[in-house]
């Protein structure tokens, strides 16, 4: 099997399941410092507190551990819109990953707000003018991602960020898509919440953080306060193996970064060069800046879910992985003016730190041989029902 969806999830780093499996040894509750083994417990958590604090450049204290980045945003989010009765409203981009749409969607439901959408060009990239149109008074909270998850397309958070504060709302940017492949300093240094998720950079499944400063954290309301951990925003047992390794591989990732941007950029492009000569091609993002190891892809001609399954030993994807079971065209395509056919024949193809060029060139050869196919077959069948 060729895995090509790193997006959708990345395996665990040997050295990052080493930590995982030493740190399920502490059993104790990290809550429970009264003796020596809650406080082994609580070491691990904050060790790993420390090192995802470094590697996003924020303090400790700005982490806020979660099991994942949807429950993280949902923290965020709703916890802003709930946080001020005089700002019930949000504004997000058209294309946010739809954890932050479903997000935004409850605060409103809660706070009786609404959600107003920015629109987005064809690149993907966010208007900006459209977006200083709805944020008012009564918006508590602009929401623009990073990175996007199935285009790559990377957002102008510094200038969505000015927006936001000239009207006192906080701004929420979704970096899980950017951490490990992108310089999140720009992002850091502009937004006031922003969240992330350990399996999207080689750590384990269940981990993921809310990241504000101490100011912003006590303007949210606690919407999982339970027993005061995380500093009352999330309760529950601390997932000690998966927080460690999650800190582990954040650490590992940032101190790869250059090396890795420039090895899966020139993999995305030697994977473009050779499916363009299927002709009739195109990216979907491409005259915005994208993520290292990004490549959305319209093959004209050849409905994405047939050449899927023409592949069965190359995992690609047609969209988010969170939304793979709904057979809907991507709402961020349609949201960049795509017809439904186009976003139907569209294909997201991310590579990570394990891909090899020669997966690379056999990818390319599959792919093609699967794309000629599904078009030849649409093409009999038309004629067919022509001829009919």
């Amino acid at each position: 099997m060729i895995y090509l969806d790193y997006n959708a999830s990345t395996p665990v780093d040997p050295r990052v399941a080493s930590l995982v499996q030493e740190a399920s040894r502490a059993y104790a509750n990290p809550s429970s410092t009264q003796h020596g083994a809650g406080q082994q417990a609580a070491e691990l958590v904050e060790h790993a507190r420390q090192r995802l604090a470094t590697a996003v450049h924020r303090t400790p204290r700005e982490i806020v551990f979660t099991a994942g980045a949807s429950e993280a945003a949902a923290i965020g989010i709703i916890g802003a819109m709930l946080g001020d009765p005089y700002r019930r409203n949000a504004v997000i981009a058209a294309t946010e990953h739809k954890a932050i749409i479903q997000a935004a969607e409850a605060g409103a439901r809660l706070g009786g707000g609404e959600v107003r959408v920015a629109s987005v060009g064809h690149s993907g990239l966010l208007d900006l003018s459209h977006l200083n149109e709805l944020v008012d008074d009564s918006v508590s909270v602009v929401a623009v991602m990073a990175a996007n998850n199935e285009t790559g397309v990377m957002g102008p958070v510094a200038q969505a960020s000015v927006i936001a504060r000239n009207r006192g709302a906080l701004f929420f940017s979704d970096v899980t898509q950017l951490l490990g492949k992108g310089d999140i300093v720009d992002v850091s240094t502009h937004a006031d919440l922003m969240v992330c998720s350990s399996h999207k950079l080689y750590g384990p499944k269940g981990a993921g953080a809310l990241i504000a400063s101490r100011h912003t954290q006590k303007a949210l309301f606690p919407v999982f306060g339970g027993g005061g951990q995380e500093f009352g925003l999330r309760g529950g047992t601390s997932n000690v193996p998966a927080l460690a390794g999650f800190g582990l591989a954040a650490e590992l990732a940032t101190h790869s970064l250059p090396a890795t941007m420039r090895r899966l950029t020139a993999l995305r492009d030697q994977l473009w060069d050779g499916l363009r000569d299927l002709g009739a091609v195109e990216i979907n993002g491409a005259d915005a800046p994208r993520v290292c190891n990004t490549l959305n892809v319209r093959i004209v001609g050849a409905d994405a879910e047939a050449v899927m399954a023409s592949l069965p030993d190359v995992a690609v994807s047609s969209g988010s992985a969170c939304q793979s079971a709904v057979p809907t065209p991507s709402h961020v395509l349609l949201a960049m003016g795509r017809s439904t056919t186009a976003a139907g024949e569209s294909l997201r193809l991310s590579v990570g730190t394990p891909t090899t060029d020669a997966d690379i060139r056999a990818s390319i050869a599959k792919l093609f041989a699967a794309a000629l196919r599904v078009r030849e077959l649409t093409g009999d069948l038309e004629r067919r029902l022509d001829d009919a």
